[in-house]
């Protein structure tokens, strides 16, 4: 049962139950409990299952952790504290973990001062940088709280002497729970609470934590899994917040490139220099470095020893240091991509720089909450547009951040791959009925709804049904007694080989570019999924066409003379979430109201102001940017999408206005071009981003009818056929067969190169194709492709509204593309333009575009 807590219990009764000394200390400490420790201490206290939502920086990790502290202390004063685990804490961040000691360790300390006596409570952390040594120290001495991640909590409960030390954890606090809930980390750690619930016989209480939560009640669900209760603690606070969306120059279309990069860093500069400490965020590895070395070039004597980067390539003693550094307030300027977005105590920062749209409400003010952060400081965060649409999509979700409206996240469901390596995983532990290991598995949120027939393919995989898959290495893991329904461990080798190859993040690197035998250059992995035969893009500014990839080496063409289908950074951009991009659509639908009711110019710019908190100069260019679009042709919207068509260098380009985020115009594009490439027999063309899609042809192609032949009910069909020969289905079949454990990652203590276990896969995966085309783990692939990685459910949900005429189709056609295109279009030529041809090229088509609306009559102010 799922409940809120409706109201905030009183000081009085917290310090009530509370111990002495740490009642001592916060009313030394602190005027008086912060609001989630209002509402929430007292329950945790209780041992009942809470999920506390509340803002960055209002207390929630001493919430969870107070009435474990005064419960242990009460312990220690007794001489009752045993050599065992306590409490366990799961961050998705190595970099949290350590902070969490840190910022765990001094109010202890501060507590034992006060006590004027030591406590001898240990807090150990555990994560994949904990060395031999301390883990070894760890099993002497086990700490009373253990700090850990995912991947290390999964193999404590595997080791059997560690586990021992956790039979009787009373409490388990999983600290940014959204973050882990969205991906198979979460569904991996969702199935291992169940696991040591089921080894412990024993009914621990689970603490989430997280500052953007929604769907919430999903959220608890996924939290406590099966028929358990959990409170929700909503907190919703109004912390003073101080939010902008900023363009760096007053005409974001004529304007060379140099003016937009140079008035971009002196915006940068000048933001930088009126305050303290800025942390910069941008959405790529790629660009954290190169901000840091535009400011290192452009103002050497501002920028030398007092700027640093942060993002996940970097090493661990980097990171460290640099934490240290930003803790210490060393530093004037810290530049990451996504690595700082969550909890980490990283000092006093005064100012958040978002270099454009964060993607998602939630991750926009996660960033922003890292200034800011404690409860009574101010969220100042500014947000820097580069184009037209970034402006308007900034200002729709800092419309959404100020009002609190946070995008739901996926939780995935039923994944057969870590179905495998868990079951194997409790298999080694200890022998089991199958039906009781059912009953654990399906009391996971992510597995409530696995019916028992997909249960046992993946139990039949496991204990070697299958015996042509020998002949690929794939052998028996575990035994299944049929008579007596019991499973359990296979060989003597089977926990090291769990040991050794547990997890769920895939190795990747980087592959290989080929002309015959000739290396060109490197691609990584992401941008190769999105390949297919025929697709053109650019490396070393030369053009090559995509012929076929083997293992970690794509092979390409160089003659060619086609414009790229595919921009260099498409793998690395954050996709749109479908929330926000409804709310721009919604947005858009309302101003296009306006247009068509002839409100005048004054009105409409009042109206964009009120509804997106932009400035003058944002406003007015949003204002101009939709009028463009209305005059030439119809504003796209939650009501209305809008396929246009064109004909450049004798190639037909129709685009699809269909702005719900690149994972679900990555499904739309895809179903679209299978059903028009099966009608006309020709060579299709696509390209996606966030707002839409384009597909383009030689021949004339029936788009008109194509929503007549995409029908809901069909999609799931269509979908499996469109993706079965693509390059991201056997690079996700890889993945997949690597977490259930059909190709090894660590065997006999060597390591197998990811280019050896993709041949690996390839092989495997025509071997698993044979058997049916179904078997469980190329299911897996297929789902984690459809579902996971695209989005395939909210898909199903406009094509039933296009089918129920909630949502119309209109057709245009024209000599040129209209303004909203021009992004779009543009992407097929960014990597063979040079970046100043790019502005050159927008505004040439700018002022075609105001040639032929100039004609048609101008709204009146």
């Amino acid at each position: 049962m799922i409940s809120y807590i409706k109201a905030p219990y009183t000081d009085e009764e917290i310090h009530k139950i509370l111990n002495q000394i740490v009642s001592q200390w916060f009313k030394k400490k602190f005027f008086s409990f912060s609001m989630p420790q209002k509402y929430a201490l007292m329950d945790i206290h209780n041992k009942k299952n809470v999920l506390v939502s509340a803002v960055t920086g209002s207390g929630k990790t001493l919430t969870a952790f107070s009435s474990i502290l005064s419960e242990l202390i009460t312990l220690s004063e007794s001489n009752l504290l045993e050599d065992k685990v306590y409490a366990v804490y799961i961050s998705p961040l190595k970099a949290l973990s350590n902070d969490i000691q840190f910022n765990l360790q001094q109010p202890l300390k501060e507590m034992e001062e006060l006590a004027d006596k030591k406590f001898n409570i240990r807090i150990g952390v555990r994560t994949g940088d904990t060395t031999a040594s301390e883990k070894s120290s760890m099993l002497r001495k086990p700490p009373h709280i253990l700090i850990t991640t995912p991947e290390s909590f999964s193999l404590t409960i595997a080791s059997p002497k560690f586990r021992n030390h956790m039979m009787n954890v009373q409490w388990l606090i999983i600290d940014e729970i959204h973050a882990l809930a969205d991906s198979k980390r979460g569904v991996h750690l969702s199935l291992a609470l169940e696991a040591l619930e089921f080894y412990s016989k024993n009914t621990f209480t689970r603490i989430g934590l997280s500052a953007t939560t929604e769907p919430i009640e999903e959220i608890a669900r996924f939290l406590v899994g099966g028929k358990k209760s959990c409170e929700i603690a909503k907190i919703n606070l109004d912390k003073r917040m101080d939010m902008k969306v900023l363009c760096p120059v007053t005409d974001l279309i004529n304007i060379t490139h140099d003016v937009i990069h140079n008035e971009m860093y002196k915006l940068i500069d000048s933001l930088i220099q009126e305050h303290k400490t800025t942390l910069i965020f941008t959405n790529t590895r790629s660009a954290t470095e190169r901000v840091v070395h535009h400011l290192k070039e452009k103002y050497p004597k501002k920028y030398t020893e007092n700027i640093g980067a942060h993002h996940g390539s970097l090493s661990k003693e980097h990171r460290l240091k640099l934490e240290e550094r930003m803790r210490a307030g060393k530093l004037k300027v810290i530049v990451c991509s996504t690595s700082l977005e969550l909890g980490i105590d990283i000092g006093y920062i005064d100012l958040v720089i978002m270099l454009g749209s964060p993607k998602s409400v939630a991750r926009a003010t996660q960033r922003a909450g890292r200034a800011g952060h404690k409860l009574h400081d101010t969220i100042k965060a500014r947000i820097i547009a580069l184009d037209r649409d970034d402006l308007v999509e900034c200002g729709i979700l800092l419309k959404n951040v100020i009002e609190r409206k946070i995008d739901r996240i996926h939780i995935p469901k039923n994944c057969l791959d870590v179905l495998s390596q868990q079951i194997f995983g409790i298999a080694i532990s200890q022998r089991i009925k199958l039906q009781e290991l059912y009953r654990l598995v399906t009391s996971s949120y992510c597995y409530k709804t696995l019916d028992f027939k997909t249960f046992m393919e993946v139990i039949e995989y496991l204990s070697g049904e299958y015996t042509k898959l020998e002949d690929r290495n794939v052998y028996a893991k575990i035994w299944h007694d049929q008579e007596t329904g019991m499973i359990g461990r296979r060989g003597r080798l089977a926990r090291v080989l769990y040991m050794t190859n547990i997890g769920t993040i895939p190795d990747e690197t980087f592959v290989q570019v080929k002309i015959k035998d000739q290396v060109i250059g490197h691609i990584d992995e992401g941008f190769l999924e999105r390949l297919k035969r025929g697709d053109v893009f650019v490396l070393g500014g030369q053009r090559y066409e995509f012929l076929y990839a083997k293992g970690m080496t794509a092979q390409v063409n160089s003659s060619v003379n086609r414009p790229p289908t595919i921009p260099s950074w498409f793998s690395e951009m954050l996709p749109l979430s479908f929330d926000l991009a409804m709310e721009i659509n919604r947005f858009r639908r309302l101003v296009n109201e306006k247009f068509s009711n002839n409100s005048g110019k004054k009105e409409i710019i009042e109206f964009i102001n009120q509804y997106m908190y932009l400035d003058k100069n944002s406003s007015e260019a949003v204002y101009n940017y939709l009028q463009e679009q209305f005059l030439f042709s119809q504003i796209p919207n939650d009501k209305l999408i809008v396929i246009e068509n064109y004909i450049e260098d004798n190639k037909r380009h129709y685009i699809f206005h269909t702005l719900y985020g690149r994972r679900v115009n990555d499904v739309l594009s895809r179903a679209v071009s299978y059903i028009l490439g099966k009608q006309v027999h020709t060579d299709i063309k696509l390209g996606i981003s966030d707002n839409g899609f384009y597909i383009a042809s030689e021949k004339q192609l029936p788009v008109e009818t194509i929503f007549t032949h995409l029908k809901s009910k069909e999609l799931d069909e269509i979908m499996k056929l469109a993706i079965d020969q693509t390059e991201v289905l056997k690079r996700r079949f890889r993945h997949c067969a690597m977490r259930a454990l059909m190709i090894l990652r660590t065997y006999m203590g060597k390591t197998k190169r990811v280019g050896r276990q993709q041949v690996s896969s390839m092989l495997l995966l025509n071997a698993v194709k044979r058997i049916s085309n179904d078997f469980s783990i190329l299911k897996e692939a297929r789902r984690e492709v459809l579902e996971d990685l695209m989005d395939i459910e909210n898909t199903h949900n406009i094509l039933q509204q296009i089918e129920k005429s909630n949502i119309k189709i209109a057709y245009t056609s024209s000599r040129l593309p209209s303004p909203f295109a021009f992004n779009l279009v543009l992407q097929g030529h960014l990597d063979f333009m040079k970046i100043q041809d790019k502005t050159e090229f927008l505004r040439r088509m700018h002022n075609l575009v105001l040639a032929k609306i100039g004609k048609k009559t101008e709204i009146e102010e």
